[in-house]
């Protein structure tokens, strides 16, 4: 077996399967940059025959990304599969990940299939996908339940039609560490040509075990490639996470024994750029990129740390891209090197007037607010992120009252679908009177199932708040983020940018977990 673990991330298509946490073309090539800087060896960006924005958010990172494989997902039918290597055209190096459920619950009453039936079209998908890509992968949905006789004829069939990595889910979150590991070592025992492809794991997080299913996969199965999400994003209680899953390997090399290729430098700054784009808060006390992770508050921890750092800290905060805030851009900062540290964050525009009206949002932001750090400049742009043709939404100004006992009032202009809309509201605060005031004209119906706010960079009141809302209506769940000074209008941004996606009414299709 190879010595080098393939870290395959999914933080785009089964991340993004999170209620609330789609992303927009702009976002995904974004954080698709910043997964190419982080050197991840695969990143699986999107399902291309969901929706025509999941096929050009694959195309377009498929075209831009060169350091990595880019990989889409596919149904095991001709449809899917031609989709994704459609969408994947334009990539250096590409993959293709189709996938079929083969446990018994699943094949009867979801696909309404028959085992054989199955096992044909598992067979018959990877022969038209091997016509189109070098590089395919197979995943039995729901693998760990699957009866394992039938799991091993599937398995040795897929790998000789050409599936170079068969990849083993824990759909439901139900493996626990040893049995899983003991599931995929078996399945390699007796699959009779399992030493032709790579063995893959892929567990979510029901019981919280899934970062230690994957490691039991790899340790005591054999597996060479583990399925993660930064920050462990994921559908429910989420996916294995990448940051837990390489900070174990890398500081416990004595045990595993394997070698990665991730610059883990560029753990923090992912996090952080997938943390703000979805709005998926990161807890403090989160391993690795939390921000209690490297914080030390008893008195006998700090000076033992002080004494030698090795006492209480297993890993050093600096190696996960962990370090004291850098005042890079303020007021007086010109227009060349906003766009040098939009490169060095890895955020690309397509056109010299995105570029021109990302810097006239971050001289207002300056002229606010006297030190700009460069989660504030993320959160910039991904105010920019939304198109004028997706912006059906947008703020153009706010006043709002507040004082003792007395009722707040709040009133809001703002346009939508090119017509300009002022309302007033009173409210329990000066926040749901702005809220209340965009809802009287829209009256969009949608039930708020979210309100949260953070603090983009610590150490001072005059940081960015960024508000996370989340709306639900008909079935769809969204999030919208705003960020500004002024914590009112923040939030009155992350309104209307939800009511955008919902207007936006994407169609997806769920996939496999």
């Amino acid at each position: 077996m190879s010595d080098k673990l393939i870290i395959f991330d999914t933080t785009l298509r089964d991340g993004e399967q999170s209620p609330g946490a789609s992303m927009t073309r702009e976002e995904k090539l974004r954080i698709a940059r910043q997964l190419e800087r982080l050197h991840v060896d695969v990143i699986e960006a999107g399902f291309a025959a969901s929706s025509p924005g999941d096929f050009e958010a694959v195309r377009s990172i498929a075209d831009a990304i060169r350091e990595v494989t880019v990989c889409s997902l596919a149904r095991a039918n001709d449809r899917d599969i031609a989709r994704a290597a459609e969408a994947l055209k334009g990539a250096a190096r590409a993959r293709i990940h189709t996938f079929i459920a083969t446990s018994a619950l699943h094949m009867e009453k979801k696909l309404r299939m028959t085992p054989d039936q199955v096992h044909e079209q598992a067979r018959q998908s990877i022969r038209f996908a091997r016509n189109l890509c070098d590089d395919i992968e197979f995943s039995p949905e729901d693998g760990y339940r699957s009866d394992v006789d039938f799991l091993c004829r599937v398995l040795e069939t897929v790998i000789a039609e050409g599936a170079t990595t068969v990849n083993i889910p824990d759909t439901v979150g139900y493996a626990v560490p040893e049995l899983y590991g003991e599931f995929i070592r078996n399945l390699r025992e007796r699959v009779p040509n399992s030493d032709k492809a790579v063995w893959s794991v892929h567990c979510h997080n029901d019981l919280g075990m899934a970062v230690a299913n994957s490691l039991a996969g790899v340790k005591l199965g054999g597996a060479r490639q583990i399925e993660c999400t930064i920050n462990g994003l994921g559908e429910r209680a989420g996916n294995c996470s990448l940051e837990e899953v390489v900070m174990a390997v890398r500081t416990r090399r004595d045990y595993f024994k394997l070698d990665l290729g991730i610059d883990a430098t560029q753990i923090v700054p992912a996090s952080r750029m997938v943390s703000q784009t979805t709005g998926f808060l990161v807890q403090p006390n989160k391993a690795v990129v939390g921000a209690n992770a490297f914080a030390h508050a008893s008195g006998i921890h700090q000076d033992g740390v002080l004494k030698a750092r090795d006492t209480y800290e297993i890993m050093r905060a600096e190696d996960v891209g962990w370090a004291t805030n850098k005042i890079v851009l303020g007021k007086l900062s010109g227009r060349n090197a906003f766009k040098q540290r939009l490169q060095e964050l890895g955020v690309s525009m397509e056109s010299e007037a995105e570029v021109n009206a990302a810097f006239a949002r971050f001289k207002d932001l300056a002229d606010r607010k006297s030190d700009i750090y460069d989660e504030d400049i993320i959160a910039l742009v991904g105010d920019e992120s939304v198109t004028p043709e997706q912006e059906h939404y947008r703020l153009v100004s706010l006043a709002q009252h507040s004082e003792t006992g007395e009722r707040p009032q709040a009133t809001v202009t703002f346009v939508a679908d090119g017509v300009e809309h002022n309302a007033a509201s009173d409210g329990n605060g000066p926040v749901d009177a702005s809220l209340k005031a965009i809802e009287s004209k829209v009256r969009s119906g949608a039930e708020m199932m979210l309100y949260s706010v953070n603090a983009i960079t610590s150490g001072s009141t005059e940081s960015q708040g960024e508000v996370t809302v989340r709306l639900q209506l008909g079935g769809r769940v969204v999030n919208g983020v705003g960020a500004d000074p002024d914590i009112v209008v923040a939030s009155a941004k992350a309104y209307l940018s939800a009511l955008n996606k919902l207007h936006g009414n994407a169609d997806r299709v769920a996939a496999q977990g």
